[in-house]
Protein backbone atom coordinates (compact mmCIF):
# COMPACT_ATOMS: atom_id res chain seq x y z
CA UNK A 1 0.00 0.00 0.00
CA UNK A 2 1.17 3.48 -1.18
CA UNK A 3 0.54 6.11 1.37
CA UNK A 4 1.01 9.41 0.37
CA UNK A 5 2.74 12.22 2.19
CA UNK A 6 0.43 14.99 3.42
CA UNK A 7 1.67 18.30 1.71
CA UNK A 8 -0.78 20.40 4.17
CA UNK A 9 1.82 19.12 7.61
CA UNK A 10 4.18 21.73 8.25
CA UNK A 11 7.22 20.15 6.68
CA UNK A 12 10.03 20.67 9.73
CA UNK A 13 13.33 19.83 9.10
CA UNK A 14 13.18 17.03 12.36
CA UNK A 15 10.66 15.51 14.81
CA UNK A 16 12.43 17.78 17.35
CA UNK A 17 11.78 20.80 15.59
CA UNK A 18 8.40 19.52 15.14
CA UNK A 19 8.24 19.53 18.67
CA UNK A 20 9.25 22.81 19.29
CA UNK A 21 7.10 24.31 16.80
CA UNK A 22 4.06 22.79 18.09
CA UNK A 23 5.21 24.08 22.24
CA UNK A 24 5.82 27.53 20.51
CA UNK A 25 2.14 27.35 18.89
CA UNK A 26 0.39 26.18 21.85
CA UNK A 27 1.93 28.71 23.96
CA UNK A 28 0.16 31.62 22.25
CA UNK A 29 -2.91 29.96 23.95
CA UNK A 30 -4.16 31.18 27.08
CA UNK A 31 -6.27 28.90 28.44
CA UNK A 32 -7.17 25.30 27.71
CA UNK A 33 -10.46 25.92 26.28
CA UNK A 34 -8.39 27.70 22.92
CA UNK A 35 -6.13 24.88 22.84
CA UNK A 36 -8.90 22.24 23.00
CA UNK A 37 -10.57 24.20 20.35
CA UNK A 38 -6.89 24.71 18.38
CA UNK A 39 -6.64 20.65 18.94
CA UNK A 40 -10.21 20.26 16.69
CA UNK A 41 -9.26 22.31 14.19
CA UNK A 42 -6.08 20.48 13.68
CA UNK A 43 -8.13 17.32 13.48
CA UNK A 44 -10.62 18.63 10.94
CA UNK A 45 -7.12 19.60 8.69
CA UNK A 46 -6.26 15.97 8.18
CA UNK A 47 -6.41 14.86 4.90
CA UNK A 48 -9.38 12.98 4.26
CA UNK A 49 -8.75 8.90 5.05
CA UNK A 50 -10.10 5.95 2.51
CA UNK A 51 -12.92 4.22 4.30
CA UNK A 52 -11.49 1.05 3.23
CA UNK A 53 -8.81 1.13 5.35
CA UNK A 54 -11.45 1.46 8.11
CA UNK A 55 -10.61 -2.23 9.09
CA UNK A 56 -9.37 -3.95 12.05
CA UNK A 57 -6.14 -4.55 10.32
CA UNK A 58 -5.45 -0.87 10.75
CA UNK A 59 -7.58 -0.49 13.93
CA UNK A 60 -5.38 1.16 17.21
CA UNK A 61 -6.36 -1.26 20.15
CA UNK A 62 -6.18 0.29 23.38
CA UNK A 63 -8.08 3.61 22.41
CA UNK A 64 -12.04 4.34 23.82
CA UNK A 65 -12.63 6.44 20.54
CA UNK A 66 -11.61 4.47 17.30
CA UNK A 67 -8.80 5.56 15.83
CA UNK A 68 -7.26 3.82 12.31
CA UNK A 69 -3.32 4.18 11.53
CA UNK A 70 -2.17 3.12 8.34
CA UNK A 71 1.86 3.35 7.76
CA UNK A 72 3.65 3.21 4.21
CA UNK A 73 7.14 3.88 3.03
CA UNK A 74 10.31 1.84 4.05
CA UNK A 75 12.78 2.64 7.39
CA UNK A 76 14.59 5.59 5.47
CA UNK A 77 10.54 7.50 5.36
CA UNK A 78 7.69 6.61 6.95
CA UNK A 79 4.45 8.23 6.26
CA UNK A 80 1.66 7.86 8.48
CA UNK A 81 -2.03 8.34 7.44
CA UNK A 82 -4.92 8.20 10.60
CA UNK A 83 -8.30 9.22 11.54
CA UNK A 84 -10.52 9.05 14.42
CA UNK A 85 -14.40 8.98 15.01
CA UNK A 86 -13.36 11.94 17.50
CA UNK A 87 -12.74 15.29 17.36
CA UNK A 88 -10.41 15.93 19.75
CA UNK A 89 -8.49 12.32 19.50
CA UNK A 90 -8.13 13.25 15.40
CA UNK A 91 -6.41 16.84 16.65
CA UNK A 92 -3.97 14.18 18.80
CA UNK A 93 -3.72 12.40 15.71
CA UNK A 94 -2.36 15.76 13.54
CA UNK A 95 -0.09 16.51 16.33
CA UNK A 96 1.38 13.21 16.28
CA UNK A 97 2.04 12.83 12.59
CA UNK A 98 3.25 16.07 12.33
CA UNK A 99 6.01 14.91 14.37
CA UNK A 100 6.27 11.34 13.64
CA UNK A 101 4.95 11.19 9.63
CA UNK A 102 7.92 11.58 7.31
CA UNK A 103 10.86 10.64 9.29
CA UNK A 104 13.18 7.46 9.11
CA UNK A 105 12.11 4.81 11.30
CA UNK A 106 15.20 5.29 13.67
CA UNK A 107 14.36 9.10 14.06
CA UNK A 108 10.73 7.83 15.05
CA UNK A 109 12.30 5.13 17.37
CA UNK A 110 14.62 7.75 19.35
CA UNK A 111 11.82 10.35 19.35
CA UNK A 112 10.86 10.95 22.62
CA UNK A 113 7.03 13.08 22.68
CA UNK A 114 8.31 15.48 24.79
CA UNK A 115 5.25 18.11 23.54
CA UNK A 116 3.02 16.32 25.35
CA UNK A 117 4.90 17.64 28.47
CA UNK A 118 5.67 21.22 27.18
CA UNK A 119 2.39 22.13 26.31
CA UNK A 120 0.34 20.26 29.18
CA UNK A 121 -1.27 18.34 27.08
CA UNK A 122 -0.81 15.10 29.70
CA UNK A 123 -2.19 17.23 32.65
CA UNK A 124 -5.28 17.85 30.55
CA UNK A 125 -5.95 15.04 28.81
CA UNK A 126 -8.57 12.37 30.42
CA UNK A 127 -7.59 8.80 31.38
CA UNK A 128 -9.25 6.93 28.53
CA UNK A 129 -7.93 9.66 26.18
CA UNK A 130 -4.06 9.70 27.58
CA UNK A 131 -4.22 6.12 27.06
CA UNK A 132 -5.21 6.61 23.51
CA UNK A 133 -2.42 8.29 22.64
CA UNK A 134 -0.02 6.01 24.18
CA UNK A 135 -1.70 3.46 22.53
CA UNK A 136 -1.00 5.52 19.18
CA UNK A 137 2.42 6.40 19.88
CA UNK A 138 2.71 2.89 20.86
CA UNK A 139 1.50 1.72 17.06
CA UNK A 140 3.93 3.90 15.74
CA UNK A 141 6.97 2.80 17.25
CA UNK A 142 5.90 -0.88 16.35
CA UNK A 143 5.72 -0.07 12.96
CA UNK A 144 8.98 1.39 13.00
CA UNK A 145 10.38 -1.34 14.35
CA UNK A 146 8.90 -3.38 11.95
CA UNK A 147 10.15 -0.92 9.20
CA UNK A 148 14.03 -1.16 10.82
CA UNK A 149 13.81 -5.31 11.18
CA UNK A 150 12.64 -5.77 7.56
CA UNK A 151 15.19 -6.64 4.57
CA UNK A 152 15.92 -3.73 2.74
Amino acid sequence: MTIQPDIRLPAETSAQAAQDAIAEEFAFFGDWTERYQYLIDLGRKLPPFPDVLKTEEYKVQGCQSQVWLVAGGDARRMDFQAISDSAIVSGLIALLLRVYSGRSAQEILDTEPRYIEAIGLAKHLSPTRSNGLAAMLQTIKALARARLAAPA
